[in-house]
């Protein structure tokens, strides 16, 4: 291939169908920052990805599987730092702090911050609230049995959180441990 084809392909480099369901994933993943989730259509992020709505179609899905597929990274970049600090925990104690910790790194994450809280929509909400990638990764979290309706629960609390926080952290701490933690002794 020569070098003036390569500027022209959107996948050269690597492993083209990784590299296009990455550029897809970031190109949506911008577009729902910007726009909410719900003014985002599958052909502004092919346009956005530089690429047709048939390939975005071949590599990604529709809409839903965008959405999945951002929100699956961004929900595994959290996971791995609260799985980190919750490790040596069990029980309802591992359930709060499992909360608590996921409020504290969506926070400090100035992209995931912002999508959760200023880029929000009604439908963008309901699939964060039904989200089973989510509830998987909040059962694993906090160390419940599986238990599909508990793991949404929790789900809901931290989007609750993020965007009705109550005030402070130790605010916020006392209502999970005097609401949430007696559910699951």
């Amino acid at each position: 291939m020569r070098e003036s084809d390569t500027a022209k392909d959107w996948l050269a480099g690597g492993n083209r169908r990784a590299i296009g369901v990455e550029r897809i994933h970031a190109a949506a993943a911008e577009l729902f920052l910007e726009r909410g989730i719900d003014q985002v259509s599958v052909e502004d992020v092919a346009a956005r990805a530089g690429c047709s709505r048939a390939t975005l179609y071949r590599h990604v899905g529709g809409k839903s599987a965008l959405v999945g597929g951002v929100v699956s990274a961004a929900a595994a970049a959290v996971a791995q730092r609260v799985a980190a600090e919750v490790e040596r925990l069990s029980g309802s104690r591992r359930i709060v702090e499992a909360i608590l910790i996921s409020v504290a790194a969506v926070r400090a994450d100035a992209a995931l911050s912002q999508w959760l809280t200023n880029s929000r929509t009604g439908r963008g909400d309901d699939y964060l609230a039904s989200s089973p990638e989510l509830g998987r990764v909040a059962t694993a979290l906090t160390g419940i049995a599986p238990d599909a309706e508990a793991a949404q629960w929790i789900v809901r609390v931290v989007i609750s959180l993020l965007t009705v926080p109550a005030g402070d952290p130790a605010a916020e701490r006392r209502i999970v441990e005097r609401f949430v933690e007696p559910a699951f002794r």
